[in-house]
């Protein structure tokens, strides 16, 4: 269909992912970078020249915002006055949509979209594949979206976008911004990168206590690895019954009781608060 997207900040270290991205997509697209070294590393790195926010909105179907949350409420309230009634306002992550930063004008769509990256069980076949973690270069990833205002037939277009931008894909999951924000921060960032930020930090005391480095990160990642795939049902099996006492004594030791309201809407509230 061949729909015009204008992508802001494409020189930066999202926006180029997304621009090698789009370069082979069905989409025409205008990039729009302010920073003098984003603009040379797009030109240097995959040949593309930028133009001015005014070239880009002329015509546009579709604004993505490749900016950094603390951003978006700035650069949203710049560029609306100049959107035309039915553009669609594409958002790569939910914090600054739920924190209510995207200006008032329902003649617009909004679209946010994030992706799930690449996970730790999959079928890659290639070496490229294998060392993509984080996704959109050779690795499937599975993808979130979320209409948050817009007319329903919009959201077809909206996962086009999110589609080629993240690709390739595994699955793509319809969700709300609620549901979003509650993956991440709420799952992805406070509960799982915090618990393997307390990982990182017992392996490296393992260390500080004898055990060679090397020897203990290995037996950290390997554990991880079955442990995780048993866990999560990746393979058949069950816990040893010295795991079972290990994890039945040491949550406790390890987890307030409370923990699992990091996920309460107030607390998924303040943390996007502290973030935007």
């Amino acid at each position: 269909m061949n729909e015009t997207v204008a992508l802001f900040g494409a020189g930066g270290k999202m926006g180029v992912r997304l621009s090698r991205n789009l370069a082979g997509s069905e989409f025409r697209v205008a990039h729009v970078e302010v920073g003098e070294a984003g603009r040379r590393r797009l030109k240097d790195e995959l040949g593309l020249d930028c133009v001015d926010a005014d070239a880009a909105l002329e015509g546009a179907d579709v604004v993505i915002l490749a900016v950094p949350d603390t951003l978006i409420r700035a650069v949203s309230a710049g560029l609306a006055p100049k959107l035309r009634a039915g553009t669609m306002v594409v958002i790569l992550d939910a914090a600054a949509p739920f924190a209510g930063h995207l200006p008032e004008r329902p003649d617009l769509t909004y679209f946010v979209t994030h992706p799930c990256h690449p996970p730790i069980f999959n079928d890659e076949a290639t070496p490229e594949g294998r060392r993509d973690h984080f996704g959109g270069i050779a690795a499937r990833q599975s993808i979130t979206s979320a209409l948050m205002q817009g007319p329903e037939e919009a959201f077809d277009l909206g996962e086009r976008v999110a589609k080629a931008i993240w690709a390739p894909i595994l699955r793509s999951h319809r969700v709300t911004v609620e549901q979003m924000a509650l993956l991440e921060p709420g799952l992805s960032e406070t509960v799982c990168a915090t618990l393997l930020d307390v990982m990182r930090e017992a392996m490296d005391e393992t260390v500080r206590r004898g055990v060679p480095a090397e020897c203990a990160r290995d037996f950290l990642l390997g554990h991880l690895n079955i442990l995780a795939a048993v866990t999560f049902g990746e393979v058949p099996g069950v816990f040893s019954d010295a795991c079972n006492k290990a994890i039945r004594f040491g949550k406790p030791r390890l987890m307030r009781d409370d923990w699992l309201g990091c996920l309460d809407e107030a607390e998924i509230a303040e943390s996007i608060r502290r973030i935007t």
